[in-house]
C-alpha cells in the first residue's frame, strides 16, 4: 500500500467507486479507494438495480439523467459490462390525486428534454399486458427507465478509475482517521497508514462509523428493504416473444411497489408502511454478503395490492425473497459535500438510489474537491442542510416516516409530523393558543397561518387552494391596511466582531458595508460569481456587525464563512441560532405601535429605512432594524430568548388600539411576492449570477476585492443569459408549486422557482427564470406556465404589484 495519496475514498460500493472514477476524470491520478471487504459488500450487491430520471428536484433530476448517460462511457473505458437494460417504464395511477401528480411528473421530465406520454389504463395495458386496467385511472410512459447489474456497474466504475491511475485496496478496513496540524489526514487501516490530503466518507452502511472516527454523527439510518423474485412467468415470455423487448419497468406507487423483469420472471419490491430499521445504533463491521431474515407477513399488504393490480402474479410461485439494508437520510436525499469544521473531509453518503444518482453524486463531489465548486446546484443533497438537532432518535423517526411514505402523494401544503415538535421558540405555546397552524423550517416550528376563532387549526392537504386561503388573505389584509405581528426567529442570525470585521465582510459580501447604525442588503458570491447567499448586514460599530439570512442555510453559510476567515484571529463569527430570536411588525400603523413601546424617536425622519440600532422596547433590550420582508413599512426586532415572550405580549398590548393581527410565514411570502422579492434556495441559487437574479443593484463593482468580483463584472459586461422575472398567472383554483415549465411560442424557455397567491393584489403570482432577451416582454399572455397539465397564460410584470415606487417601505 502506498504511503501518500491526494485523496482516499473509504467504501467500495457504487458511490465510492463513482467518486474514485470521477476524481481521475478530473485529473487527480494519485487517488486510492480502501474497502474493508470486497467491492459491493454493503448495500450495493443486493440492490434491485433500477434507474430512472424522475425526481421532485429538477437539479437532482439532471444528475440522475447524467448518471444514466454515463454507463456507456464507463463500459467503454473499463471493458466491463454494466448489464445496462433501457427497458422504458410506466408510472401508474390508481387514485385521482396520483393521476394529477403524473401530470406534474410529465412537466418535470420536459425540463430535462425528455418526452413522456400520459395514457389511459387501456392504452397502458397494450404496452404492459400484465396489468389489470380496471385497477387504474391512468399511466405515464417514460423512455428513461430500466435496470442494470449492480456488481458489474460497480466494477466498471472501479476498473475505469484504475485505467486512469487510481489504486484500490481490498480486505483492508479503515480503523481510524486523524487530522494533522496542516489539515491533511492520517488514514489508519488494518494494513498500515496512508497520508491523504483529502478523505471521502463513502461508507454506505458504515457511514456513521466512518463519521464517528472524526467526532461526526451523520443523520443516516439503514432500513430493511425487501423484494421478491418469481418463478418463470408465461406472460413474461409471451411479451418478450411478441415485442422483442423486456417487460417495462413499472412503478405502482399506490400499491407501494415497483417491478421489473428478472430473467423469465418478475422482480417486485415494496416500500411498506410497516417498515423496520436495521442496526439502528451501529453497523457490525463483519456484516457483508449476508441477507436479512425475510418477513413476508410485513410486506403482505403491499403484495396483496400488487397481486390484484397484476393478476399473473397470482398464478406464479415465489422463487426468492431478498431482504437487505439500505441507508437513508431523514428526507431521503443523499448527504454530499464538505463537512463544516473538518478541512478536506467529504461526504458521499445516504445515496439510497445509487444506480440513479451515484454517477451524479460522484461528478458533483469530484468537481467540488478539484475546483472548489460542485458545478451544479445540489442544495437538495448538501450535507449542510441538517444541523446538530438531527440526533440519532430524530433521524430514526424521520427516516421511518420517509421510507413508509416513499410512494405516497406529497401535497405542496402537507407538513409531516414525525419528530415534532423539536425546536420551538419561547412564544410557541402563545402561538398555539392563538390557533396557529405550524410548519417546520430547519427543524424549527413556525406559524404558517392562524385559524380564526371557531376553526380547527388544521389545514386540508390538497393540490388546490386549501382552507388556509381565506385566513391568509385576512392576515395580508390586516398588514396592508393596518399592522401585523409575526415571528421571524427562523431566520439565521450571525454576529461578526473584531478589528478585521469590516474588511473581511467587504471581502465576502458583494455590496459595500453600511455606515454605523445602518443596514445594507448584499448577495454573497462564490469564486465563479454565482449567488450563494442573500443577506441583510447591520453595523453597530466599526468592529461589530450582525448578519441576517436564511435559517435553512445556516450550516451551509457558516461552512463558507469559517473557511474564509483570516488566519490572524482578527475576525470572530458566531451563529446565534436560537440564542437570538425575533419578531417583526409591518404595515402602515407599525410605526405607531413601535412608538408606543419606546421612548426613542422612531419618526420617519429620525428612524429611516435601513436604520439599525439598539433600543429598549418597554423593559426589553432589543436590536431594531427598519426593514421588512413584506415590502411594507416595517421593523424587525431581535432579542435574547428570555425576552421573547414579554416582547410578544407587549407588542400585542400596544397594537390592540391599532387592530394588530398575528400573521404567519405564508402571508409573509404572499406579500413578498407582491414586491418581487426572491428567497435563498429558490430564486437565489449557486447556478445564477447576481445580475441574472435581479440583485445587480446590490453589487458594488467599485470595490477592488470581493470574492467573485471579476466574474460578476464579466456577467454585467456580457449581460446575463437568463433573468429572474415575476409573472401574473391566470390561475383559478390552483397556483404554482415550483419547478413548472415556462413556455413561449410553444417551446420551454424557463422554469418556475416559486409562487403562490398574492392576496392583497388578488393575483396568482409566479417567479422564474427566462432568457434575458425575453424578460422585458410584458405583453399579456405571451408566456404559458404548465400547471398540472394545463397551459395557463402568464404575463411578466413590469413593476411590483404592491407599492412599485417603494413609498410605503421608505416613508
Amino acid at each position: 500500500m502506498k504511503s501518500h495519496a491526494q485523496a482516499v475514498v473509504i467504501g467500495g460500493g457504487v458511490v465510492g467507486c463513482s467518486v474514485l472514477y470521477h476524481l481521475t476524470k478530473m485529473g487527480w491520478k494519485d487517488v486510492v479507494l480502501i474497502e474493508r471487504s470486497e467491492l459491493t459488500s454493503g448495500s450495493t450487491w443486493h440492490a434491485a438495480g433500477g434507474f430512472h430520471t424522475l425526481n421532485g428536484d429538477p437539479q437532482v433530476a439532471k444528475l440522475q439523467s447524467y448518471t444514466i448517460e454515463l454507463y456507456k462511457e464507463i463500459e467503454e473505458i473499463s471493458g466491463q459490462s454494466t448489464g445496462f437494460h433501457l427497458t422504458e417504464g410506466v408510472f401508474l395511477a390508481a387514485t385521482p390525486e396520483r393521476l394529477e401528480l403524473l401530470k406534474v411528473m410529465q412537466s418535470q421530465e420536459k425540463l430535462l428534454g425528455i418526452e413522456t406520454q400520459l395514457m389511459t389504463p387501456e392504452e397502458a395495458e397494450k404496452i404492459l399486458p400484465i396489468m389489470d386496467p380496471k385497477e387504474f385511472l391512468g399511466a405515464l410512459w417514460t423512455p428513461m427507465h430500466g435496470h442494470l447489474d449492480p456488481s458489474g456497474t460497480t466494477h466498471a466504475y472501479a476498473k475505469a478509475a484504475k485505467v486512469q491511475g487510481a489504486e484500490i485496496y481490498l480486505r483492508n478496513r479503515v480503523t481510524d482517521l486523524q487530522q494533522n496540524p496542516d489539515g491533511t489526514w492520517t488514514v489508519v487501516t488494518e494494513q498500515g497508514t496512508i497520508q491523504a490530503d483529502h478523505v471521502v466518507n463513502a461508507g454506505g452502511l458504515w457511514a456513521r462509523e466512518v463519521g464517528r472516527m472524526v467526532g461526526l454523527e451523520l443523520p443516516v439510518l439503514a432500513m430493511e428493504h425487501m423484494y421478491l423474485i418469481t418463478e418463470d412467468m408465461p406472460e413474461v415470455e409471451e411479451i418478450n416473444k411478441s415485442t422483442g423487448k423486456e417487460v417495462l419497468h413499472v412503478v405502482d406507487p399506490d400499491g407501494e411497489i415497483y417491478m421489473r423483469q428478472e430473467r423469465k420472471g418478475m422482480l417486485m419490491g415494496t416500500y411498506e408502511k410497516a417498515c423496520v430499521p436495521w442496526s439502528p445504533k451501529e453497523t457490525p463491521w463483519d456484516f457483508g454478503h449476508e441477507l436479512l431474515q425475510e418477513d413476508i407477513d410485513r410486506i403482505a399488504p403491499s403484495l396483496e395490492v400488487g397481486f390484484r393490480h397484476f393478476p399473473p402474479f397470482q398464478r406464479t410461485g415465489i422463487k426468492q425473497i431478498i431482504n437487505g439494508p439500505f441507508t437513508f437520510a431523514p428526507d431521503g436525499n443523499p448527504l454530499v459535500g464538505p463537512v463544516r469544521g473538518l478541512k478536506n473531509y467529504w461526504c458521499a453518503c445516504g445515496v439510497m438510489a445509487g444506480f440513479s444518482q451515484g454517477g451524479g453524486v460522484g461528478l458533483a463531489l469530484a468537481n467540488w474537491m478539484t475546483s472548489g465548486d460542485p458545478g451544479f446546484d445540489i442544495w437538495g443533497m448538501d450535507v449542510s442542510r441538517f444541523g446538530d438537532w438531527t440526533t440519532m432518535a430524530y433521524t430514526n423517526a424521520k427516516v421511518r416516516e420517509n421510507y413508509s411514505r416513499r410512494f405516497k402523494v406529497r401535497f405542496p401544503n402537507e407538513e409531516l409530523t414525525a419528530a415534532r415538535p423539536l425546536r420551538t421558540t419561547p412564544i410557541y405555546e402563545r402561538q398555539k393558543a392563538a390557533n396557529a397552524v405550524f410548519g417546520v423550517a430547519y427543524g424549527m416550528e413556525q406559524a404558517l397561518w392562524y385559524a380564526p376563532e371557531g376553526m380547527e387549526p388544521v389545514e386540508n392537504i390538497t393540490f388546490l387552494r386549501s382552507n388556509a386561503f381565506d385566513p391568509i388573505k385576512a392576515e395580508c389584509k390586516a398588514v396592508r391596511g393596518g399592522v401585523g405581528l409575526a415571528d421571524i426567529s427562523s431566520f439565521a442570525k450571525y454576529e461578526v466582531t473584531g478589528p478585521g470585521a469590516e474588511s473581511w465582510l467587504s471581502h465576502v459580501m458583494a455590496n459595500k458595508m453600511p455606515r454605523a447604525g445602518r443596514l445594507t442588503l448584499s448577495p454573497m458570491l462564490n469564486e465563479k460569481g454565482k449567488v450563494i447567499g442573500d443577506f441583510t448586514v447591520g453595523k453597530l460599530a466599526d468592529d461589530h456587525f450582525y448578519i441576517f439570512g436564511s435559517g435553512a442555510g445556516e450550516m451551509y453559510h457558516m461552512r463558507w464563512f469559517e473557511a474564509h476567515l483570516p488566519q490572524d484571529g482578527s475576525v470572530t463569527i458566531k451563529a446565534h441560532g436560537m440564542g437570538l430570536v425575533g419578531l417583526t411588525i409591518a404595515g402602515p400603523k407599525s410605526r405607531d405601535v413601535l412608538a408606543t413601546l419606546t421612548d426613542a424617536d422612531v419618526s420617519a425622519g429620525a428612524f429611516k429605512f435601513l436604520d439599525f440600532r439598539r433600543m429598549d422596547l418597554g423593559i426589553v433590550p432589543a436590536l431594531v432594524g427598519r426593514v421588512s420582508f413584506t415590502g411594507d413599512l416595517g421593523f424587525e426586532m431581535w432579542v435574547k430568548p428570555e425576552f421573547h415572550g414579554r416582547l410578544f405580549d407587549d407588542i400585542l398590548k400596544a397594537g390592540a388600539a391599532h387592530g394588530i393581527k398575528l400573521f404567519g410565514s405564508r402571508a409573509m411570502r404572499s406579500m413578498s411576492l407582491e414586491k418581487g422579492f426572491g428567497s435563498w434556495a429558490t430564486e437565489y441559487r449557486p447556478i445564477y449570477g447576481p445580475f441574472a437574479a435581479g440583485m445587480g443593484r446590490f453589487v458594488d463593482l467599485t470595490k477592488n476585492d470581493f470574492i467573485g468580483r471579476e466574474a460578476a463584472a464579466q456577467e454585467k459586461a456580457d449581460g446575463p443569459k437568463k433573468r429572474l422575472v415575476t409573472f401574473a398567472v391566470a390561475a383559478k383554483e390552483i397556483d404554482v408549486m415550483g419547478n413548472e415549465p415556462i413556455y413561449r411560442d410553444g417551446k420551454i424557455v424557463g422554469y418556475v422557482t416559486s409562487g403562490m397567491y398574492a392576496h392583497h393584489a388578488d393575483r396568482s403570482v409566479a417567479m422564474g427564470y427566462v432568457p434575458a432577451d425575453q424578460a422585458d416582454d410584458t405583453a399579456d399572455g405571451t408566456f404559458r406556465i404548465e400547471v398540472f397539465g394545463e397551459m395557463l397564460p402568464a404575463t411578466i410584470l413590469s413593476e411590483p404589484l404592491f407599492d412599485p415606487k417603494a413609498e410605503r417601505m421608505r416613508g
